[in-house]
Formats: C-alpha cells, sequence, structure tokens
C-alpha cells in the first residue's frame, strides 16, 4: 500500500476538536486547486491571492543583505528587535496620531499572527466577538480556535458593506468581549470614514468590557483623503489593538513581518503567548522592515497608483458584464460583486449554480480564472476577484469570465 493510501486509511478521531472544527483558509484552498489545473496545462489567471505582483522595494533587499553580512543571525527577543520596534512607535505617531511607547509593541511573524495573538489573549470559551462582515477568512476561524462565539454583524451592499454605529449597537450583548474589522476591508475595499470611525467609537465608550481589533494592514492602499485609526480616539484609544504589517504597503509577502499596539498589558500577554509558540520573528527579516519604514513611504505611494488604476479598469470591466452588482471599492486590491443574478441558471454542462462557489468553480474550470467565492468572507452572495495582477492579466481575465457567464442559461 502506498503512503498515502495508508494515511488516506488512518482513522481521524485521534485529531483534536479544534482541528474538525476549523476550516481550511479558502483563498489558499482556491489558489491551491488553481495550481493543480496550472500543473495540467491550463492557462489559469488567478485572481484568488490576496498578494502584491510587486518585487520588495531593492533598499529593503539591501538591508536584507547587509543584515547578513554584519552577523544579524540570532535569536531575535520575542517583542521584536529594540529598533524596530521604536521605529514603529515612530511610524504610529507620524502617520497615525498615535503615542505608544516601545512596551505597547509587539512584532510578530505576519499580521495574522498578531491578530491571533490578540484574539487568543482577551477571548474565554463564550465570550461573543461581533465581527463586522465581510470579513478576512480567517478571523471567524482564529474566534473558533479561542471557544469564542462569532457574532457577524453583515453592512449592507447600499453603504459599502460598511456596518453602522447603530447596528453594532444592536449587536452588543453582556457577552460581548471583542470586536474585529478591517479597513480599508478585505474582502471588500471599503474604508470607514472618519465620521464613520467616531459613532463607532461612542458606542464602543458605552460598553466598558467590550475591546476592538482593528486591522490595518491595508492601511497605505487607500484611494480616499486619508486613512483613520479607531485608536485615535481617546476615550477609548486603551481598549483597541491596532495590527499593521509589511506585506501589502511594501510588498513583503513572503518576509512575514507584522506587528500589533495595544496597552501595555495586552501587549505583554500577546508577547506571552507568542514566546511559547514561534518567539520571536526572523532576525533578517526585522532588519529589512526597520530600512522599510525608514525608508518612508514613496515606494507604497507608487504601487498605490498602480493599483487605482487597476482598480478602474477592473471596474469598467466588471460593469460591462450583466447580472454583477460591483460597488466602487475604496482601497485594498479587490473588487467584490454581488452574484445573485446568476443563482439560478445551468452551466453548459447541465449544472445548476445554486451558490457563489459553484459560480467561481464553474469559472475556474470553463473561464480559468481563479478567484474566491463571498461564502469564506461571509457573504455567500458574492465573489471576489484579486486586483493584485497585470493589467493585461486583467483585461484577459474578464474576457473570460464575461464569455462563460454569457454562456449560463
Amino acid at each position: 500500500m502506498s503512503e498515502a493510501a495508508t494515511l488516506a486509511s488512518l482513522p481521524t478521531a485521534f485529531l483534536s476538536d479544534r482541528i474538525h472544527a476549523m476550516q481550511e483558509s479558502q483563498t489558499i484552498s482556491m489558489a491551491k486547486k488553481a495550481r493543480e489545473l496550472a500543473a495540467q496545462g491550463a492557462d489559469v489567471i488567478s485572481l484568488s491571492f490576496g498578494e502584491p505582483d510587486f518585487q520588495t522595494p531593492q533598499y529593503i533587499k539591501d538591508a536584507a543583505k547587509k543584515a547578513l553580512d554584519d552577523g544579524h543571525t540570532f535569536y531575535t527577543p520575542v517583542p521584536g528587535i529594540p529598533e524596530l520596534r521604536q521605529a514603529i512607535c515612530d511610524k504610529l505617531l507620524r502617520d497615525n496620531q498615535l503615542h505608544y511607547d516601545r512596551e505597547n509593541i509587539v512584532v510578530s511573524t505576519g499580521a495574522k499572527q498578531a491578530l491571533a495573538n490578540a484574539v487568543l489573549s482577551l477571548v474565554n470559551p463564550g465570550d461573543e466577538v461581533i465581527v463586522f462582515a465581510p470579513y478576512w477568512v480567517s478571523y471567524e476561524e482564529m474566534v473558533k480556535l479561542a471557544e469564542g462565539t462569532t457574532v457577524q454583524l453583515m453592512g449592507s451592499l447600499e453603504n459599502d458593506f460598511k456596518v453602522t454605529a447603530q447596528e453594532l449597537e444592536t449587536a452588543i450583548t453582556p457577552r460581548t468581549k471583542l470586536i474585529m474589522y478591517s479597513s480599508p476591508c478585505n474582502p471588500t475595499g471599503a474604508v470607514f470614514s472618519r465620521e464613520e470611525l467616531a459613532a463607532i467609537a461612542e458606542v464602543v465608550a458605552r460598553h466598558p468590557q467590550v475591546y476592538v481589533l482593528a486591522d490595518e494592514i491595508y492601511e497605505y492602499i487607500n484611494f480616499t483623503e486619508e486613512h483613520v485609526s479607531l485608536a485615535q480616539f481617546a476615550e477609548i484609544k486603551d481598549r483597541v489593538i491596532t495590527v499593521n504589517g509589511f506585506s501589502k504597503g511594501y510588498a513583503m509577502t513572503g518576509w512575514r513581518v507584522g506587528y500589533l499596539a495595544a496597552r501595555k498589558e495586552i501587549a505583554a500577554a500577546c508577547e506571552k503567548i507568542q514566546s511559547q509558540i514561534t518567539s520571536g520573528t526572523c532576525s533578517i527579516a526585522q532588519r529589512a522592515a526597520l530600512a522599510a519604514l525608514q525608508g518612508g513611504r514613496t515606494s507604497a505611494d507608487v504601487m498605490v497608483e498602480a493599483y487605482r488604476r487597476r482598480r478602474d479598469l477592473v471596474l469598467d470591466l466588471a460593469r460591462d458584464i450583466p447580472g454583477l452588482k460591483t460597488p466602487t471599492p475604496s482601497g485594498a486590491f479587490y473588487v467584490f460583486p454581488d452574484v445573485t443574478g446568476y443563482f439560478g441558471k445551468t452551466t453548459p454542462h447541465g449544472h445548476t449554480i445554486d451558490t457563489a462557489c459553484d459560480l467561481a468553480m464553474y469559472l475556474l474550470n470553463d473561464a480559468y480564472v481563479a478567484a474566491v467565492d463571498g461564502g469564506a468572507f461571509g457573504a455567500p452572495n458574492c465573489i471576489r476577484f484579486s486586483t493584485a495582477a497585470a493589467d493585461e492579466k486583467l483585461r484577459e481575465a474578464f474576457v473570460r469570465i464575461k464569455d462563460s457567464l454569457a454562456k449560463l442559461v
């Protein structure tokens, strides 16, 4: 019997209940399916992954090389090297008008780990976590891992999928411990304005048991006039955990460096968890991240202009396709159309499109375009397309999508 067959025949009862309860990341799953199809010879255009197609800026690469030559090859402090933590404090003051000291900063192996650290530090079994939907795929799974209860709060299509302060007020109960959201949002690209966040801050201020986890990883990819951090509202600053990183704004996905800023008791708790799971983030990657911050955001601004152009290109292409309802994203690099206009239609092979997942799989197999169905983000009526691809790839992808959708009857 082959090794694969032996593994497949093993019982799964020995695995933990938490593993059975968790779902695989749907963005990673769809990317895997796309790679498998490409390996069979298909010309697949992948619009499924949230990864910049730009190279990391050269000055950041040079800093990594220098770090190697300078011998920075040893273990690092669990919360990050002091120079990087100070640079993050400087960045938060400069860009976000937030004053933090090094003791408030924890550097992690990607923003994903920073989010998980915060959830595990705050959430007890049975605590309710309000997640603004549509949401990034891992939020709900992190809450499951902490044995909390996710309360999905869906923003309306008419409001660009943004939850209002009034909607939040009605969702808070005595069991609410945490609120999670992203701005700019993955998957919708929605950006909360200062007025919207001020109203949300007023609600949070009235509920002293509630904390907020603000995911700002797409901060620099913002097409509005300003980025606003919820922690800027002084009355709730001590109850806001701000998470950010380098993967999106500096095209450093493979470097895996993220961070959080929080009151010192929460930061210390996150450091404690991290000390038992991964310890300090890669020494070379931290030196590269330090150089990124010291270099400012000029390289990020150049990339943002490309993302803006691609967003406008994709919106024009998507709005030329009947049946897609596509809001205008104000940030990030996704479009997130409502696709219910295709539910109930039949493929050329006689299969009925009942869900966004059905439609995403149809597009993968018929158009060879990979996207992620909205159910993974708590929005089962939508599909997410990444615009982090070259212009010619985006044009070709939407020509294929339009042709494939026209075959449905």
